[in-house]
Order: structure tokens, then sequence, then C-alpha cells
């Protein structure tokens, strides 16, 4: 019969064993595993995430979609403006609240929508995983994320 002994305080701190580095580095090739499929969208990848959520709802103000992608009204802006210079998205101040910018999809950010139906089905085959897989594995990510499991 094969023990297994617990980890020591030093095996612990081991960068290998570190659940940070290996969320950060699969971070970072998730965004290149993309970059391919994205790129005859003429997407990157933040763009991409920003056009999910607005292909899930349009219009949104930019704190609802901060909100919604868990980043800074000050990072997102940015990335809204080139969206709206290639002509996928609009920006215009609340009629009844000139404080809040909306975010809406003009025809070609809802037309991207249909040109965008393979890119999951193009990164399962990338990975090797299947929906099931995915969704599990997106699912395990859940502490980290800061959303409840779907």
């Amino acid at each position: 019969m094969v023990t297994v002994s617990e980890p020591t305080p030093d095996d612990l701190l081991k960068l290998d064993n570190q659940v940070c580095f290996a969320l950060v580095t699969a971070a970072r090739n998730v965004v290149a595993i993309y970059r391919p499929v994205l790129e005859p969208l003429g997407l990157t990848h933040p763009q991409y995430l920003v056009m999910l959520a607005l292909w899930e709802q349009s219009p949104r103000s930019l704190g609802e979609l901060a909100d919604e992608l868990a980043m800074e009204p000050a990072t997102l802006s940015p990335l809204v403006k080139r969206l709206e210079a290639q002509g996928r998205v609009s920006r215009s101040r609340r009629p009844d609240d000139e404080r809040v910018l909306e975010i809406a999809l003009t025809r070609e950010g809802r037309a991207l929508r249909r040109q965008a139906l393979d890119v999951p089905q193009r990164i399962m085959e990338r990975v090797g995983m299947d929906a099931a897989q995915l969704a599990a594995l997106r699912d395990s990510l859940a502490p980290f994320a800061g959303r409840r499991p779907r």
C-alpha cells in the first residue's frame, strides 16, 4: 500500500504548487488560444468579451458592462471606444441622466454575432475538450472568479 504524505510548508511554497501561478499561466494561454480564432473577426480577446456581454443585452451602461465583465470602467472605456471606431457599438448619454454613458450594438455589431457563432466550437477543437468538459472547468473556477457555478 502506498501512503501519501502531507505536503510540508516548504512544498506548499513551491511555485509549481501555487494555484495563482497556474491560473495566471492558464489565463495567458487561453488568450493565446483565442487570438487566431478572433483575428479574422477583427477582435481582441477583451473586445470579444465586451461583444459577448452586449450580444446578451444591449444597450447597457458603461458601469453595468464593467460590472458584468469584472473590469474597471476606466479600463473598459478605451476598449469600447475602439469598438465604436470599428462601427460595432455606439456610445451615447442617457437622455434622462447625462452622467450615464450607454453602450449599444450597431447593425454591424449585431451582424458580427453570426460570424462569431463558430468561435466556441473552434476553441473546443483547439483545446481538445467538449462543451461539458469546458463547463466543468469553468464551474471549478467559480471560487476564484467571485461567481457562483451555473
